[in-house]
């Protein structure tokens, strides 16, 4: 296992310095997942929702959090983001939403909590603008699915060990 980078030599907490770091392209691709009930997901996915369009204001929200992650996880680097993608994919058989969210730049540091803040923001949004009818709903899932660029490479879900 590799040695905790946010972690100094006394195991105090700090933002790691990425000055020395070359500038490459990256991307972080992420998941989260939230179930509720069929009507629920039959109301979003049918655009009846009284609210308005909740797919929307979800995929805002997302892109909002992404852009903000560094205000809300203390020791993330405030980066410039040049894309950011929130997709909500129905999935009626499991009853549920599929958020995936795509976050991409040209840094010196990964963008795996941007792409995981948006995944689970756009979640918390979805189930903040339909609670009045499915106080039920269960978000789930929330998970990095690959990253590419920096030092580390590539890493996707499928190369990870599973228990």
């Amino acid at each position: 296992m590799s040695q905790l980078t946010h972690l100094d030599d006394q195991g105090r907490a700090n933002m790691v310095d990425v000055t020395d770091k070359l500038v490459t392209s990256r991307e972080a691709r992420a998941e989260a997942v939230i179930n509720m009930l069929p009507e629920t997901l039959a109301m979003i996915a049918e655009g009846r929702h009284k609210k308005g369009d909740v797919l929307a204001v979800a995929r805002i929200a997302g892109i909002q959090a992404a852009k903000r992650t560094s205000d809300l996880i203390p020791l993330c680097h405030p980066l410039l983001l040049t894309s950011v993608k929130v997709v909500l994919t129905p999935d009626f058989d499991a009853s549920a939403m599929r958020v995936t969210t795509v976050c991409r730049l040209a840094g010196q540091t990964g963008v795996e909590m941007e792409a995981l803040t948006a995944a689970s923001v756009a979640a918390l949004t979805l189930y903040d603008m339909c609670k009045a009818v499915d106080k039920g709903m269960v978000i789930n899932q929330v998970r990095l699915l690959e990253k590419t660029g920096g030092k580390s490479g590539t890493w996707s879900v499928e190369d990870a060990p599973h228990d």
